[in-house]
């Protein structure tokens, strides 16, 4: 079976800030890269958008290498999530920051089998750091 590869990137100028995302998807020898992006926002909205947009491509169940540099991201997806459900949408601390795409995300990560990688940002990972390009390129200006 063909698995999808996604590699996404969130990008801020100031934290809050306009910021943007970017993700490429390879299947087979097929290329799809996305971006957009927000006056302002914060870094870790731009990584869960990226994701959850890049998601939103799949038109059927796919089985998915996912390719990230956020430890936000990873962690959420793959360790927090289940908890903050439990909780109704809160941490251990109170407000859950992002819970409107953490939502939308979770709903698309069910409709997956997704193995998740994280990649050293900015170490030479050819499709991180393209990711990286495009997601500061679609920063719009001040």
């Amino acid at each position: 079976m063909t698995v999808v590869e996604i590699y996404s990137d969130g990008a801020c100028s100031g934290n809050p800030g306009p910021g943007g995302w970017a993700a490429i998807l390879r299947y087979g020898s097929s290329e799809k890269v996305i971006s957009g992006g927000e006056k302002e926002t914060t870094n870790n909205r731009m990584e869960i958008r990226a994701a959850l947009e890049a998601l939103r491509c799949l038109t059927k169940p796919m089985s998915i290498r996912f390719y990230t540099d956020s430890s936000y991201l990873l962690n959420g997806a793959t360790q927090w999530l289940a908890d903050w459900k439990r909780r109704d949408w809160k941490r251990k601390m109170g407000k859950l920051q992002n819970v409107d795409l953490w939502q939308a995300l979770d709903l698309e990560l069910q409709k997956h089998k997704i193995t998740w990688v994280w990649v050293k940002g900015h170490a030479g990972n050819e499709l991180n750091e393209r990711a990286d390009q495009l997601a500061r390129a679609a920063i719009p200006p001040v």
